[in-house]
């Protein structure tokens, strides 16, 4: 597999201390996005899938009952035909498996992962209108993230919602209510978490030489995030605010 970086013990990706690797490549390219380096699928160093299951054993001591491995990215499901044979010897090994993915992809493979292989799932919701996702992401059709939770709700295995709030952007009670009444019926959705807005990684963008667009856009105040908390309490089981 072609990874960006591994890290060790991490506590905001999944359940539990986890071991996460970060593929490289993405086909998104997100306004906000605070790992831009990641984005080229030229870059990136390659990793035998031994390996890195090795890795995951010796850390598994420290993984406890809830803990394990998370692949993130990048778009961690741009390389899942390598994912299956990676995550079923993670599941051989009795270790908790995990994706964090913008739901872009749903081939073969993937449909394996969900189905079979993926204890939870992170999805990350970018925008509940067309216009509002093509913006963010620089893509058309934000159906196909919708398409890929349809799928893992009738694979009856857990998945947690992400969401990025950006004031008068992403954090607006009208699509915060358009996002909870579209879920709320889910039954595999065991909270949503929300990640406001922040520009640590503006200095990426400008080591990449790319132009950062969203520097007029202002952070959340408290007041925002618990707005945000109480329309969303209506429609999800938990709230995080991460």
């Amino acid at each position: 597999m072609n990874v960006h970086s591994i890290e060790s013990f991490g506590t905001h990706d999944g359940p539990g201390v986890r071991m996460v690797v970060f593929l490289q490549g993405c086909k998104l390219k997100c306004l906000y996005c605070h790992n831009p380096d990641t984005i080229d699928t030229a870059g990136g160093k390659a990793y035998r899938i031994d390996e890195l299951v090795n890795m995951a054993v010796k850390m598994k001591p420290y993984f406890g009952k809830k803990g394990g491995v998370t692949v993130s990215g990048g778009e961690p499901l741009l390389q899942s035909r390598s994912l299956v044979p990676f995550f079923k010897k993670l599941k051989e090994a009795d270790i908790h498996t995990n994706i964090d993915t913008n739901g872009r992809v749903l081939n073969h493979f993937t449909e394996e992962l969900l189905d079979e292989y993926a204890d939870l799932v992170m999805l990350d919701i970018k925008h509940m209108t067309e216009a509002g996702y093509n913006y963010i992401t620089g893509r058309k059709n934000k159906e196909t993230t919708f398409k890929f939770a349809k799928h893992r709700e009738a694979s009856g295995k857990k998945m947690w919602l992400r969401y990025v709030l950006i004031p008068e952007i992403t954090n607006t009670p009208e699509l915060l209510h358009d996002m909870g009444r579209y879920f709320k019926d889910y039954k595999t959705i065991e909270k949503i978490e929300l990640q406001p807005y922040h520009k640590l990684g503006v200095h990426k963008w400008d080591a990449l030489g790319w132009e950062y667009q969203l520097k007029d856009a202002r952070e959340n105040t408290k007041e925002d995030i618990n707005a945000a908390v109480e329309i969303l309490k209506n429609y999800f089981k938990e709230v995080k605010v991460n």
